[in-house]
């Protein structure tokens, strides 16, 4: 089991910089690939970026590289996902999550959620 809290959500400028944090709790969190993914109003949640237990594979969606960069901690038990150059378009709730596989960018691999942290950006 894992239970995990996102944080650091928040109302910012375009062009301007996030990060959000995922605190997990339970055993064996290296174990677990994490991801963010995110949800804007009227649509479908979103993949966002994911790493794998190790650090060593990381995925993004097209649209965040080069500007969002996720990284663990496994001795914390923390993910992030830094957030710079924000646009409009990345308003959203973003939710971390994990998965027992290496690293995917499928939510339906994803068996635990956190509950969310919303993110805006004003142009």
């Amino acid at each position: 089991q894992v239970q995990l809290v996102e944080s650091g959500g928040g109302l910012v400028q375009a062009g301007g910089s996030l990060r959000l944090s995922c605190a997990a709790s339970g055993r064996t969190f290296s174990n677990y690939a994490m991801g963010w993914f995110r949800q804007a109003p009227g649509k479908e949640r979103e993949f966002v970026a994911a790493i794998s237990g190790n650090s060593r594979r990381l995925y993004y969606i097209g649209s965040v590289k080069g500007r969002f960069t996720i990284s663990r901690d496994n001795a914390k038990k923390t993910v992030s996902l830094q957030m710079n150059s924000l646009k409009p378009e990345d308003t959203a709730v973003y939710y971390c999550a994990a998965s027992i596989q290496v690293y995917s960018n499928d939510a339906r691999e994803y068996a635990y959620w956190g509950q969310g942290t919303q993110v805006t950006v004003s142009s």
